[in-house]
Order: structure tokens, then C-alpha cells, then sequence
């Protein structure tokens, strides 16, 4: 299942709506010399500025400057031309951190290339490959030879370009097609096509006397902040052909599998239909403009808040893009002037291409292979060798890490698989941080908010004793009213909700961060908290909360979290109070690979200080439902690239910690079945009732029972075995021989 829809966060500037063409459909055209000024360029661009708008959306009519007085106008401000003005335009946007896409209409070669210097993209739609619509009468601009013309020199010229087909103007079924079918030949021959828009035609007034960039402001900020869109219903035109629903759905699939790869665009304010579009395969929504469409300006775009509650309950996460999709983020493809602006303004849109993506460093390929080797016998690996494994690309090296890592587990764990059989229960999301990787954590005041009753508590402990869990896993948000006394009374309850039916129940509870917090609210030192947690039950602590440890990432992705030292300092402590801790890692974000390096220097050099860790547990981000996936674009690490990682950390690890865990919450569970070859030999826990991954937006499930991880474990040919928290083996299940 398709799992995120794009979109991007952009403001349309209507420079001139001079045209020279007079299609029947279009109320954005005038014949009278139209032309914005330079200070109302520069206040729409500021306004867009201030509120994080990412793409300037320069529309046109088609040859403006076919218009004496616009010409006239040009020569007033010291432009040649109107394509000078647009690319002064450009470079406006530029300067305050937007990217601007164009879409001028049909141009000449050189005129794209000018405009390739300023801006991220371009776009121009075909609308039809029919000659002879009534549609299209008295409009030269329309003529499809000419615009494929356009959209061919765009790739050849290297252009990341929009394309898209006009539906219902008076064209058949075939028609359509066609269209598609000729725009699949240009993709093939440039891949430049970076999405195909199939956009419905509606019916407007027209506007005379008015601006429609002011109807459409109106009518957008109505809508954004009323949810109320009160755009009228219009009677066909004659020349014009009904669009069904069906139709459209038989488009989408046909554009999907003549552009594999190319995303498809559905406008979502001009039909109610385009949930149904997602369904059938669409993945991108356009530009959600704060300032509407200035096409069809009475018919405003949802908000993404908006969007995202249709959305979310389909299943679908609502993700903000770039105008220029992350494949052609590259020299290659994009002005170097516009390339550093997205470096230093949105670097982690920048696809991972193995060497990181923020700041350029060059990766020792040449390290690798003894690395590997030193990693294998259990040496310390440096900065730049741990550096050369996770940036590592090629297939063969990959290969040779991951036998080395297999090696080494095979030495410490031996071949046995094991698993704890646990619960989570997270008594409350109430959450003061306000990460921006994570989905679970709400404000006080939120409806999403919650805090379980003494009596839910209590139920989810018998529920857990009675699956027969021997750990229970208890974290929450740091909840602002919490004292010290709330966690201890919830560690007091779980004892003794367990006791009445006979177990003892192994409590490990309290990440560095509420342990932290406690610590805070209560002004004792943490060896007076470890010690009354210890009375109160606790038996041993999760490493969370370490995401990477590394002060730079930490800050980029929440600011409000505890800092390296004070997570090595809580850990220790919770180590030298005789409470053993597991240790994580939070990658595949926005963290860079020698980032990465350090954080397994700091967790090895703990371990072999305290020796304190039972567990490392490698932990990939799941975007999602979180504001680093919604709005930075970060995506799902790569299968692949999770298994690298994954043998890498044990070979970074060395001798020092024996147990290497792969979270099937996280990558699933057959991914996790074959990291069991790539340096792992503990599946985790049941984990009855996860949320944290869930809330993020995993799609793996919240519980697995014992024998799907026996089955798991068999069916990579090794024996399992169900554990203990402090990895006391309960009971084994060896691989059963076939029968004679």
C-alpha cells in the first residue's frame, strides 16, 4: 500500500496575464496590457517568505510581450524582454529561500535555457494532441506540435518539467490517451517528467473588471479558515465533454502504467472525487497555494491541515515536496545558483546518496576492506572507517560486511534466535518536547491527548500476566503536571497488580529522558532516583530517547531534548545503580554517516566502562505521520540500506555488546527475518499494544505472537528461543527435521 501523497507548499504570482491566445475555457487571459509591478513581485514574495512557503508559482498568459503595452511597460523598468523580468523575479524568490517554478506557455529553446538559471523547474501542460478542438479556436499558442516542441527542448536542456493533459474540453477518451502516449515518447527519450498533471475542466465566469488573484486569495483564505467553499456550479459549455468519475480512475491507472515512475497530479479543488484519485493511484495533490488558483480562482485548494484529515484515516500520509522531485536534486539537472539554494535551505530533501547529504566530506572507500577485517576480529573502528561502512554503496563491500557481521554474531550469540514475550503500555502522550520526529507526543490540551485511569492501568496488567508476558515496557510523554511520586506509584501498581496473580513481572520502564525530567521536579541526584525507582520495582531501563547521539542532530531534530552528556550521565547512573539499560539508535533521517560514527563511539565507550548494556537495538526512522516526514521530506529508509546499517552497527559494536536486535515494528517482520543474516540474533518482544511506531505511521503491526517469531527465527534455519529481559533463556524451540 502506497503510503505517503505530495504536495507542495507554494504561492502563485500572476506576473502578466497578457495573452495571445483566446481559449474558450480560460477566465485567467486578458487582451489589455497586463503587467504586476516590481514592488508588488517583491511584497507577495515577502509575504510568502514569512510564512514558509517553499515554491514561487510564476503563471503567464502565453506571449506577453506580443502586447505593445506590456512591451512598453518592460522598456519603463529596464527589462529587454518578458522573459528578464521573470527570471529578475526568480532571483528575488531566490534570495529569501524560495524556489521558483515556472509555466510561461510555449517558449522558445532559448528562452528555457535563460530561465533554467533561476528556477528549480518548469511546466507547461499539453493539455491535447488534438489540433481541432473548438476549444482551442484562435489560440496559436495551442497548437500541439508546438507545445511537445516545448516540452522536448526542456529535456533535452536537462529541465526538471511538469506536464499534464486538459480533460473535458471536447476530446474523447482516445484523445486522452493519445496525449498520455505522447508525452510517455518525450519522457522516454529525456526523463525529464517529473510529474503529469490530469487536471478537469471546470466551467467559471469570467472576470472583467477584476483581478482573479484577489477572488482567489479571498476565496482560499475563506476556505482555510471557514472550511466552508461556496464556489458555484456552472452549466457545460456545448464545446465542452461531462467527465465521470471513471473516466478519470481509467486515466490515472493508464498514466501510471505508460509513466512508471513519473508522478501523477490530481488538483484537488476542482473535483470532490480526488480521495478516490489517491485510491486509484495518484501521488501528488500540486501546489497547495496560500493564495488559491488563479485559474479557476472561485475554486480554492484545500488546506494541507485540511487534506491531511481526508487523508489519514485512508491510510495516507500528506508530505510536503519540492517543486523539484528529490531525483533531480542534482548538478545535472538544476543551476548550481539554485542547487545551493536548496543546500542550505533544504538539505534534507536532498535524496541520501551515500556521502550524506548537509556538508561535504570525502568518504575513504579505500578504508573499507580493512575496516571490515578489524571490525570482524572486535577492534575499535575510527571516525572515518565507521564513516566508509555506513556511506557505503557498492554491492560487493555490502556483501563482505554483511558476512563479516555474521561471523562475529555467530562468536558472541551463537546461532540461537531469541525474543521476550512483553507488553507497552504507555500510560499518557502528553508531551512538553515537541520532537519533530515523532507522532505519539500531544499537547496537554489536545483531543488526542490521553492518560490512562488507575483502573485501565490495572486492566493492561492482567491482560499482559494473563498472555503470559514476563516484562512490561512502560514510557510515556514528559507530562508537565508529573511528579516524582506518579512514577513511582506507577511502578508500585504494576507490582502489585502482577503479584496478586502470582508473577513477578519484570518492570522496565523510564527512558533517560523521563528519568531526566524526574530528576528535575524532584531536585535529588540520580543516585537517590535510581535507588527509589529500584524500591519501587523498576528492574532495568530503556536506552531510548538516544535517537543520535550527536549534539548537531539532536539539536536539527528537537531542540527541547536532553543533550549528549546529560544522556550519558543518566545511563551511567542507571548502570551504577546495578540497573542494566539496552541502548538504541534512531537512524535514517537526517543524520549524516560520520554522525552516525559517533554515536557508536559513545555508545561503545559506555559499554566498556559499565558494561551495563544488555542490547543494542538499531531503530529506523518512520516518517510518516511525523513533522520531519510531513515537512522536510525525509523518507522510509530503503530496505537494503536498513540491512547495512544494521551489520555495520554490529561491526562498530565489536565484542562489546553480544546482542544485536532487529525490530520487526520497525522494518517489518520479513526484513526482520533476513537481518538475521546481516548480524542479528534477538527478534525483540511481542510488544502488545506499541504506539510510538504505530503513531509515526509503521505499518507493521502492533503485536506479534511467540510462535510468528519461532516461525521466523525457523524459517531463516535457526533455532529460537523465548528470554528474559536480562536474556535468562525461558524456554527453546529448536528447528524441527523433516520427516523421512
Amino acid at each position: 500500500m502506497r503510503r505517503r501523497v505530495t504536495f507542495s507548499r507554494n504561492v502563485t504570482l500572476s506576473l502578466s496575464r497578457t495573452c495571445v491566445s483566446h481559449c474558450k475555457y480560460c477566465a485567467f487571459q486578458t487582451h489589455r496590457a497586463h503587467l504586476h509591478a516590481p514592488a508588488y513581485v517583491e511584497q507577495v514574495i515577502d509575504r510568502a517568505a514569512r510564512r514558509g512557503v517553499k515554491e514561487l508559482l510564476v503563471l503567464t498568459g502565453d506571449e506577453p510581450g506580443h502586447h505593445a503595452g506590456v512591451r512598453e511597460r518592460l522598456a519603463e523598468l529596464g527589462f529587454d524582454d518578458f522573459v528578464a523580468y521573470v527570471a529578475w523575479a526568480c532571483e528575488r524568490a531566490l534570495e529569501r529561500g524560495i524556489l521558483p517554478h515556472t509555466n510561461l506557455g510555449a517558449l522558445p529553446r532559448e528562452d528555457l535555457a535563460r530561465l533554467r538559471e533561476v528556477t528549480a523547474s518548469q511546466g507547461l501542460m499539453l493539455e491535447s494532441t488534438r489540433p481541432d478542438l473548438v476549444a482551442h479556436q484562435g489560440s496559436p499558442t495551442k497548437d500541439p506540435q508546438l507545445r511537445l516542441e516545448t516540452i522536448r527542448a526542456a529535456g533535452e536542456l536537462r529541465i526538471p518539467f511538469t506536464s499534464g493533459i486538459l480533460v473535458g474540453i471536447g476530446e474523447t477518451h482516445e484523445d486522452r490517451l493519445d496525449a498520455l502516449r505522447a508525452l510517455a515518447a518525450v519522457h522516454a527519450e529525456h526523463g525529464h517528467l517529473q510529474e503529469v498533471i490530469l487536471q478537469n475542466f471546470v466551467p467559471h465566469r469570467r472576470y472583467y473588471g477584476e483581478e482573479p488573484a484577489e477572488v482567489a486569495t479571498e476565496a482560499s483564505e475563506r476556505y482555510w479558515r471557514t472550511g466552508l467553499d461556496t464556489h458555484p456550479t456552472l452549466p457545460l459549455p456545448a464545446w465542452a465533454s461531462a467527465v465521470s468519475i471513471e473516466e478519470m480512475i481509467d486515466l490515472v491507472r493508464a498514466a501510471r502504467e505508460l509513466l512508471p515512475g513519473v508522478g501523477i497530479q490530481i488538483p484537488p479543488n476542482l473535483a470532490d472525487w480526488w480521495p478516490q484519485m489517491i485510491e486509484a493511484g495518484a501521488t501528488d495533490l500540486g501546489g497547495l497555494s496560500a493564495n488559491g488558483d488563479h485559474i479557476s480562482p472561485e475554486h480554492p485548494f484545500p488546506s494541507p491541515h485540511q487534506v491531511r484529515k481526508t487523508l489519514q484515516p485512508l491510510g495516507y500520509a500528506l508530505t510536503e515536496r519540492l517543486c523539484v522531485y528529490p531525483q533531480y536534486i542534482d548538478p545535472e539537472w538544476m543551476a548550481q545558483g539554485v542547487l545551493d539554494v536548496v543546500k542550505t535551505k533544504y538539505w534534507s530533501f536532498i535524496p541520501r546518496r551515500g556521502s550524506g547529504r548537509r556538508e561535504e566530506r570525502t568518504i575513504r572507500r579505500d578504508l573499507v576492506a580493512g575496516a571490515i577485517a578489524k571490525g570482524r576480529d572486535g577492534e575499535w573502528l575510527s571516525e572515518e572507517e565507521l564513516t566508509a561502512l555506513f556511506a557505503e554503496t557498492r554491492p560487493e563491500a555490502i556483501e563482505d560486511i554483511r558476512q563479516a557481521a555474521d561471523e562475529l554474531r555467530a562468536e558472541l550469540a551463537g546461532d540461537t534466535v531469541t525474543f521476550v514475550v512483553n507488553r507497552n503500555i504507555n500510560v499518557s502522550n502528553v508531551c512538553v518536547v515537541g520532537c519533530a520526529f515523532c507522532g505519539f507526543g500531544q499537547g496537554k490540551r489536545s483531543p488526542d491527548a490521553y492518560q490512562h485511569s488507575e483502573e485501565e492501568y490495572r486492566a493492561r496488567i492482567r491482560e499482559a500476566v494473563e498472555y503470559g508476558a514476563t516484562e512490561l515496557c512502560i514510557q510515556s510523554g514528559i507530562h508537565p503536571d508529573w511528579e516524582f511520586e506518579d512514577y513511582l506509584r506507577y511502578l508500585r501498581i504494576a507490582k502489585d497488580e502482577a503479584g496478586r496473580a502470582g508473577v513477578d513481572l519484570h518492570l522496565h520502564a523510564y527512558s533517560p529522558m523521563e528519568i531526566a525530567h524526574i530528576q528535575d521536579v524532584s531536585g535529588l541526584p540520580l543516585s537517590e532516583v535510581f535507588a527509589r525507582l529500584r524500591d519501587a520495582g523498576l528492574g532495568s531501563t530503556p536506552g531510548t530517547a538516544a535517537e543520535v547521539l550527536h549534539d548537531g542532530v539532536r539539536e536539527r531534530i528537537s531542540p527541547n531534548k536532553l543533550p549528549v552528556a546529560r544522556w550519558v550521565e543518566v545511563i551511567e547512573a542507571s548502570h551504577a545503580a546495578g540497573l542494566r539499560s539496552t541502548s538504541t539508535v534512531m537512524f535514517g533521517h537526517i543524520e549524516e554517516p560520520w554522525e552516525l560514527a559517533e554515536h557508536m563511539r559513545v555508545i561503545r565507550s559506555i559499554q566498556e566502562r559499565t558494561g551495563g548494556f544488555t542490547e543494542f537495538v538499531p531503530l529506523s526512522f518512520i516518517p510518516f505521520m511525523t513533522l520531519l516526514g510531513r515537512t522536510h521530506g525525509v523518507e522510509e529508509i530503503s530496505r537494503e540500506e536498513n540491512l547495512k546499517h544494521t551489520a555495520v552497527f554490529r561491526l562498530a559494536l565489536g565484542r562489546t555488546i553480544p546482542n544485536l536486535q532487529a525490530s520487526w515494528v520497525k522494518m517489518g517482520l520479513d526484513a526482520a527475518t533476513e537481518a538475521l543474516s546481516w548480524g542479528v540474533n534477538d527478534l525483540g518482544g511481542t510488544l502488545m499494544e506499541e504506539s510510538i511506531s504505530r503513531l509515526a505511521g509503521s505499518y507493521h503491526g502492533t503485536r506479534l505472537d511467540p510462535p510468528e517469531l519461532i516461525a521466523a527465527a525457523h524459517a531463516a534455519g535457526r533455532p529460537a528461543a523465548e528470554r528474559t529481559t536480562l536474556y535468562e533463556i525461558r524456554a527453546r524451540y529448536d528447528v524441527l527435521e523433516p520427516a523421512a
